[in-house]
């Protein structure tokens, strides 16, 4: 099994009529991984998605809460302390944000060989971790 971290941007876009293209897009593939069980997200992810639909989406919390509910059926990773100091480690090796070395943490706790992010350097690999940016 090949698992795939979904970070932020890609739910977030699923969730954005703003840009119909990106939605479906982003939309089938969380829908795509959510049938084979091979997708994975953190509390960080949710976080994240929460607070931008509520501030820059302007989303109705019961919307909000309905997603994060539809969300929890992929694999939920949680940020523990341990992933948090690998984080560290990351941003200085990668030269990336914080937040962005968080993504990469949790995605190998979770054992992803891939991740599917707009923010990271598609095609780059990250602790033998590959993005992959699916609005290239």
């Amino acid at each position: 099994m090949s698992k795939t971290f979904i970070d932020t941007n890609i739910v977030v876009y699923a969730n954005d009529k703003r840009d119909p293209v990106k939605q479906k897009t982003a939309a089938t593939l969380i829908s795509a991984l959510m049938d084979s069980g091979d997708g994975v997200i953190s509390t960080q992810v949710l976080q994240e998605y929460a607070a931008i639909s509520l501030q820059k989406l302007h989303q109705r919390h019961d919307v909000i809460i309905r997603t994060l509910a539809i969300l929890e059926q992929l694999e939920v990773i949680q940020q523990n302390p341990d992933m948090i100091r690998k984080a560290v480690e990351l941003k200085t090796l990668y030269q990336i944000s914080f937040w962005d070395a968080c993504i990469i943490s949790n995605a190998e706790a979770a054992g992803c060989s891939t991740i599917l992010s707009e923010d990271l350097n598609s095609g780059q690999f990250y602790s033998g971790i590959a993005v992959i940016n699916p609005f290239n």
